[in-house]
């Protein structure tokens, strides 16, 4: 028999929202672990899950699948702490081999503490980028920030993964009284190495037990100062997230900006996330969810799957509803350890 001509094979209709939005990114948390308790992101005390309540990696793929036959052409892996997974890289692997089959690129968000065991493989993998979490360059902070003292880990596993050639985008969380005088020199450290960076607000998710309004810095008063040093020029440039870029002419490498408090990103948003526990948030800033780890359990054929992933994104609403109020407590509950960085 001859070679089948794929685009001859009836495709199912792609993923639409209610508001007539592609949904063609998915993010898909592996573990709600990690081995770092950022200030912005989690208590010191925090309790993980049960182990049994986490999706295999097995159903975390078929899952994944299901959704790439429906359209979705970027896989992001993210934690908790991802690399703290025991076998990630398999299901990674196993994911890579559909890049060109339906799916774009799979990547990872990573706080980078195990970068440099597993770069090799992740490059091995056909992953071609990452983005690494690192707040500051001074490792006394790093430690007052992460509450952990692994800055040394972090800077080792961002220069494996140079080294075997994946792409590195440096995420930032700007903290009021935490890293704000340090914009300036995380963007010339990056631009000496050629990485991007993007700069996140604080969101009000879960409690940290501070106070959000202590930690909120605006972006928009982030990026007006760095325009004093810095020539910035708006691009078109997209990944599929959420960041707006600017080229930075003094560095030929780009700056992002995340910003759910002043300027919400909603009106683009092509993305959903799939937590360890098999729960689909349709928005970060929503407690509306589907619940698939039922389904996966229940013996479900992948025509079931697809019909329970096309009627949660029906629910998809228009928008999320963050704000940070003096005292207020978190906009919503879960953490963002818990539902997918």
């Amino acid at each position: 028999m001859g070679r089948v001509d794929r685009s001859l094979i009836a495709l199912p209709p792609p993923l639409i929202d209610p508001f007539q939005r592609p949904i063609t990114y998915l993010r898909v948390s592996v573990t709600d672990r990690c081995d770092l308790r950022c200030v912005y992101c989690m208590a010191e005390a925090t309790e993980f899950l049960p182990k049994a309540d986490l999706l295999t990696l097995e159903e975390i793929e078929r899952l994944a699948l299901g959704f790439v036959r429906l359209g979705t052409r970027k896989l992001r892996i993210t934690g908790g702490e991802p690399l703290v997974r025991r076998d990630v890289i398999k299901l990674i692997e196993r994911l890579g081999t559909r890049i060109g089959d339906g799916l774009d690129e799979v990547t990872i968000t990573t706080n980078g503490t195990r970068l440099a065991e597993f770069a090799p493989a992740l490059a091995a993998a056909s992953v071609a980028r990452i983005n690494v979490s690192l707040d500051t360059l001074d490792r006394a902070r790093f430690a007052a920030i992460a509450r952990r003292d692994q800055f040394a880990q972090v800077i080792a596993g961002i220069e494996a993964a140079a080294a075997v050639g994946i792409k590195i985008k440096i995420n930032m969380v700007a903290l009021r009284d935490g890293n704000e005088d340090e914009f300036d020199a995380m963007l010339a450290w990056c631009g000496a190495r050629g990485f991007d960076l993007c700069l996140i607000e604080t969101m009000p998710m879960g409690d940290v037990g501070l106070d959000r309004c202590d930690q909120y810095l605006p972006l928009s008063l982030v990026r007006a100062r760095l325009r004093q040093r810095w020539t910035l020029t708006e691009t078109s440039y997209r990944t599929g997230g959420p960041a707006r870029y600017f080229d930075v002419a003094e560095t030929g490498t780009r700056i992002g900006f995340i910003t759910p408090m002043t300027h919400n990103f909603c009106e683009s948003c092509n993305r959903v996330r799939l937590t360890c526990t098999g729960t689909l948030y349709m928005c970060l800033g929503q407690d509306d969810a589907a619940e698939f780890r039922p389904l996966l359990r229940s013996g479900a054929d992948d025509d079931v799957l697809e019909q329970a992933i096309r009627g949660a994104i029906a629910r998809k609403p228009k928008g999320h509803d963050f704000e940070i109020t003096r005292g207020g407590s978190a906009v919503v509950a879960r953490p963002m350890s818990r539902t997918g960085g």
